[in-house]
C-alpha cells in the first residue's frame, strides 16, 4: 500500500469524501463548493500539460496552447518523472475509458 506524505485525518477526510462521489454531477457539485474557480481552472491546465507532456508535445507549444508557465509545465513534468505515479494511474484510466465511450 502507498504510504503518502499528505495522509492525515482532513487528507483522509478529503479522500473519502473524492472517492464517494458517485457521478459527474456530484463531482462538479463539491468542486464548486469546496475550491475557488482559479482554483478548479488551475487544476484542469496542469491536467491538460500532463496530457500534453505525455504525447511529447513541446513546452513552447503547451504554452502556446494552455497559457501555463513553463514553471508549471516544469512542475507536472516533474511529478509525471519522479512523483508517485498519480497522473499516469489516472491518465490510463481515462483513455482506457474514452476508448470504451
Amino acid at each position: 500500500m502507498y504510504d503518502s506524505r499528505l495522509k492525515n485525518p482532513q487528507t483522509d477526510l478529503l479522500v473519502q469524501a473524492l472517492l464517494s462521489l458517485k457521478d459527474e454531477e456530484e463531482c462538479y457539485r463539491f468542486m464548486e463548493d469546496l475550491l475557488t474557480m482559479r482554483e478548479i481552472r488551475d487544476l484542469s491546465q496542469r491536467l491538460e500539460v500532463a496530457v500534453l507532456l505525455r504525447d511529447k508535445v513541446t513546452y513552447n507549444e503547451i504554452v502556446e496552447k494552455t497559457g501555463v508557465s513553463t514553471a508549471t509545465i516544469g512542475r507536472v513534468n516533474r511529478a509525471l518523472s519522479y512523483g508517485a505515479g498519480g497522473y499516469e494511474a489516472i491518465l490510463k484510466k481515462v483513455t482506457e475509458e474514452k476508448k470504451h465511450d
